[in-house]
């Protein structure tokens, strides 16, 4: 299995049968690093939430056209992309089989943010080895201690380096894909990898530094 990170929260993940892409977002394609054209043949495309970063409905369009995969979401992510013309199929939580894939969606409460509603916020878990946390780090996700791979945001208005930690503590996943960094500068990126990158190894985790659009951890 090969996961590919395309900036800030955006995975291709590879299970070797399917390809399933989550959360190509604003943040992704801003600067041109990244074109929707970018991630090849898919079998379907999920969102974990409605806000801009993670579904972006531009790019969404263009890959729903291009690749004719089904995209997949919550109910609230349905109601809000069917305003751009999207359709979105609805997945409930629990496990689901997606053309080759299976995909167990998780109702995982977004992080609070200076707003007066959070989106609904669904985690995925795929082929029961990534677990994509969308903006979430709910204890309801700790159900699923010791997957192989954990992508999980280490940067935002509303977390912190502690908050951080202490998560992938208790989550004590095989290894950790850093998500939700694309509006910040590589140095400063980099810079936040190598705080967490210690803590993480001295737990026996292996941390992942995907940084530059396409680079990929394999399990």
């Amino acid at each position: 299995m090969r996961v590919t990170k395309y900036l800030h929260s955006c995975l291709l993940v590879d299970t070797g049968a399917a390809r399933l892409l989550i959360d190509p977002g604003r943040f992704t394609f801003v600067e041109g690093q990244v074109t929707p054209e970018d991630f090849g043949d898919l079998d379907a495309i999920a969102v974990t939430h409605h806000h801009p970063d993670h579904a972006d409905p531009d790019a969404l369009t263009a890959i729903t056209r291009r690749t004719g995969a089904p995209l997949l979401g919550n109910r609230e992510s349905a109601e809000h992309l069917a305003g751009y013309g999207l359709t979105v199929t609805v997945l409930e939580p629990g496990r689901h089989h997606v053309n080759g894939v299976t995909i167990d969606a998780i109702r995982a409460d977004h992080e609070p943010v200076l707003a007066d509603e959070t989106p609904a916020n669904t985690a995925y878990l795929v082929d029961g080895r990534v677990l994509h946390c969308g903006d979430s780090l709910h204890p309801v996700l700790f159900a699923h201690r010791g997957v192989d791979l954990l992508a999980v945001p280490v940067l935002g208005p509303y977390l912190t380096e502690r908050l951080v930690a202490g998560f992938i503590a208790q989550l004590r996943p095989a290894a950790v894909v850093p998500l939700h960094d694309g509006y910040a500068k590589d140095f400063f990126i980099t810079q936040r990898y190598d705080t967490y990158r210690p803590y993480v190894e001295q737990l026996g985790i292996t941390w992942h530094d995907l940084i530059r659009p396409g680079d990929t951890a394999t399990l």
